[in-house]
């Protein structure tokens, strides 16, 4: 058995497929084969017996002639026959008698093979018998009274058809039907080979398509999706995922080679300033101290916008997809909003803050959260005019940060939540172009939404909008 499962188990699926469609053809073939030759069967007996029940002794009873002497036996026997067959060559009758010998009509040609339980029928049955050659035959036995001379005795009259025929013609139909069945099994295994090859193309398909992303490593490879049954589904989510991977990895190459753009304008300034330091001590002339602490400082300031810009690298290299419900928790957003106005001050110390700010919880991660309201308050002091007013309001889940700097081109606004973007008239400005980017996915991770446009009353400068689910009250 164990070696019959490991033969079917190293087999492909299309033979399997085809295996499997063949002996189920097979086995309904053998059902329908037994059921048809049964009901045949029984039809045939049924009609013979039908026909042996209708039947009735010859000449009734007291018009048969019978020869009851030992020689009519043995004159059957020897196929001696006399006279006219009562039945021509339909039935053959004989009378039994317990304690006289078997009695026949004149012309009788074969005798039947009597059984014990003959001699005491009482009433008309139908048995199982056969001849003195062995032909089997139907036997109906029933009791009869018979005149002999001035006395009546009673007999069981024995009428027996043969069936030989009827077993011939059930056997042909057992070879036939025999016949059938085999080639309806050759029929199935090849229809089903056909089918199989038919039905599983979609994975060859894509069995060849995974295979070529094996083997190149080029994603985003797609087979053609037919109908809409299972195979159809599984092309369709195989073709999703290929693009997504090819998504991904597009992606992942476009934010390297931003970051290794971004990364080379600080290191090539600090590898500068190092070399001048570096041959200041070899030459042995050293740098004025005023410009030595300048080159200290700008070195300073250059690691400082590494160190953020790899933050934010960092930050950006999660999933662009939201966090997993058991990592989010209930945070209080308004307190998430002064903590980052506090730090906002301390970063523009001539600017003023409007503040209007109601109670709002929201589910989501919290410090993901409050590195956005950072940002956005970080762009609102970046561009805002010395002694300017930062708005800011957050009211019924609705958080509001408006400037009152020179604004962003409406032809731009398409591009601000891109990574490394930044706008053509404030590249002189610091920053590393990732902060609204990582605006956008800690908020898409809270399930809320983000826009920046123009101040809705014409006037000048930006406002950022941010619509987290939530409730005024505590949970």
């Amino acid at each position: 058995m164990k070696r019959l499962a490991g033969w079917y188990g190293g087999r492909s699926l299309r033979s399997r497929l085809a295996m499997l469609t063949a002996a189920a053809v097979a086995v309904a073939i053998a059902l329908s084969a037994l059921a048809c030759w049964f009901i045949v069967r029984d039809r045939l007996y049924g009609q013979v017996r039908q026909t042996l029940s209708d039947t009735r002794p010859p000449g009734g009873p007291n018009g048969v002639s019978l020869s009851c002497e030992p020689t009519a036996a043995a004159a059957l026997a020897g196929a001696n026959k006399v006279g006219t067959h009562p039945f021509p060559n339909r039935f053959d009758v004989q009378y039994v008698k317990a304690g006289d010998d078997v009695c026949f009509p004149y012309g009788a040609e074969r005798i039947i093979r009597t059984d014990p339980s003959d001699l005491s029928a009482t009433g008309v049955s139908i048995r199982d018998g056969s001849y003195s050659d062995g032909t089997p035959a139907l036997v109906k036995r029933s009791p009869a009274q018979v005149q002999s001379g001035p006395n009546v005795k009673s007999y069981t009259v024995l009428i027996a058809v043969p069936v030989d025929t009827v077993q011939s013609s059930l056997q042909q139909l057992a070879l036939l039907l025999a016949g059938v069945a085999a080639l309806g099994v050759v029929g199935a295994g090849v229809t089903g080979r056909l089918v199989a090859r038919s039905a599983l193309k979609p994975v060859d398909q894509l069995t060849n398509a995974v295979e070529h992303i094996a083997r190149t490593e080029e994603v985003g490879t797609t087979i053609p999706v037919r109908g809409d049954d299972e195979l159809a589904r599984l092309s369709s989510s195989f073709n999703s995922m290929s693009t997504a991977l090819a998504n991904s990895r597009e992606r992942q190459i476009r934010l390297i080679a931003d970051a290794g753009h971004e990364l080379r304008t600080p290191l090539t300034s600090l590898r500068t300033n190092v070399d001048l330091l570096i041959r200041s001590n070899d030459t042995g002339r050293p740098l004025p101290e005023a410009t030595r602490t300048k080159l200290l400082g700008n070195m300073k300031a250059q690691m400082q916008e590494l160190t953020v810009l790899i933050g934010d690298l960092l930050q950006l290299s999660r999933p662009e997809t939201s966090r997993p419900e058991r990592e989010h928790t209930v945070v209080a957003l308004h307190e998430i909003v002064h903590r980052a106005v506090e730090r906002a001050r301390l970063r523009g110390p001539g600017l003023q803050f409007a503040l209007v700010v109601d109670p709002w919880y929201v589910r989501g991660d919290g410090p993901g959260l409050e590195r956005a309201v950072i940002n956005l308050l970080d762009n609102a002091v970046k561009y805002s005019p010395p002694g300017g007013t930062v708005q800011l309001a957050l009211q019924d889940g609705r958080l509001t940060v408006r400037d009152h700097g020179p604004g962003i081109p409406p032809d731009e606004l398409q591009y601000v939540f891109d990574r490394f973007w930044r706008s053509p008239s404030s590249r002189q400005l610091p920053g590393s172009g990732l902060g609204l980017s990582i605006v956008a996915q800690a908020v898409q991770d809270a399930g809320g939404e983000v826009s920046l446009g123009p101040a809705q009353d014409g006037g000048p400068g930006t406002v950022a909008t941010v619509r987290l689910p939530g409730q005024a009250t505590a949970p």
